[in-house]
């Protein structure tokens, strides 16, 4: 058929299912997702949990679609499509939580990257039961579990009384208890304004990487690099590749990163796709060389999660 990329021989892009909420500033949410997943080469298929009334400097108010209709979505897609990895962010209601992990148990050979971010702007009697929700549905069909070390700190070690900072392998074993085989631990304070990032399981740490700190307040990094994340393994990568080329493109985003309101920062996830007027013809800006000089983390493939429910 003409037109037809299958029928030409055309390559197509992996796709990846997400569960997201709407964001009106394409600050995060379903913005970040769709950008950076398309970024680094994979196809979003985005179902809309909820929506923010927010700004770049902060969230307001968010409400949650019902459960019914997040399920609806997400089940014509996948009756339609083949997916190669889910991606799982801020899905709004325990209720939601719920249908979301129904779903991936029924497909429990596809990846779940899941994102933890800081929900200290939601009101405090809905964390709690968000949290619980989370913690006993979806970790355990969780493959990554992705979040910064404060935010994981609070939820995972609430009861945390060592004299040091609990470490990233500290982290993955408290989610490996609900059946989380790697944890993606993001911002670790080092000396001298810089981060770590960490990926680990709860027997060793299996990679990290050295970050400077920028000097300014960013919104959305975090669904940024769970989504780059989950694309990259979708296309094939091993674990180890796909998250040192995320850190890497969510480093560039920062480095990118752009303010075009009165709030914060927000990471240029089409950074490579600028034009250089100094020099046309410098490919060092390119999504593909980025992925190429991205330092390795040791390979390892994330195998199935298992069906807990």
């Amino acid at each position: 058929m003409p037109g037809d990329p299958q029928a030409a021989g055309s390559e197509l892009p992996a796709c990846i299912l997400v569960f997201n909420a709407s964001d009106p500033c394409g600050a995060g949410g379903l913005a970040a997702d769709i950008t950076a997943s398309a970024s680094v080469g994979a196809h979003p298929l985005p179902v809309t949990t909820g929506v923010y009334v927010r700004d770049t400097a902060e969230i307001f108010d968010h409400s949650a679609l019902d459960d019914e209709a997040v399920g609806e979505q997400a089940r014509a897609v996948l009756e339609d499509l083949s997916v190669q990895a889910i991606k799982v962010g801020f899905v709004g209601s325990p209720e939601n939580i719920g249908t979301i992990a129904e779903i991936t148990a029924d497909y429990d050979g596809v990846p779940v990257i899941a994102y933890m971010p800081d929900l200290s702007w939601l009101r405090e009697s809905a964390i709690e039961p968000y949290l619980d929700a989370f913690r006993e549905l979806l970790l355990p069909q969780t493959s990554v579990l992705v979040g910064n070390h404060g935010t994981l700190w609070r939820w995972l070690l609430p009861d945390w009384d060592g004299e040091r900072s609990p470490t990233a392998r500290d982290l993955a074993r408290a989610a490996g208890e609900q059946g989380v085989p790697y944890t993606l631990v993001t911002g670790i304070p080092l000396p001298e304004q810089f981060v770590e990032n960490v990926l680990a399981s709860p027997e060793k740490i299996l990679g990290s990487g050295k970050f400077e700190l920028f000097d300014a307040t960013f919104t959305g990094a975090g669904d940024t690099l769970s989504a780059a994340l989950a694309a990259l393994i979708a296309n094939g990568f091993d674990l180890g590749e796909a998250t040192s080329e995320a850190l890497s493109y969510l480093d560039r985003c920062l480095a990118s990163g752009f303010r075009p309101g009165m709030g914060h920062v927000l990471p240029d996830r089409m950074f490579w796709a600028q034009s250089d007027e100094d020099d046309e013809d410098d490919e060092g800006d390119s999504i593909d060389t980025l992925m190429e000089e991205a330092t390795s983390f040791e390979g390892f493939v994330i195998p199935p999660h298992d069906t807990k429910h």
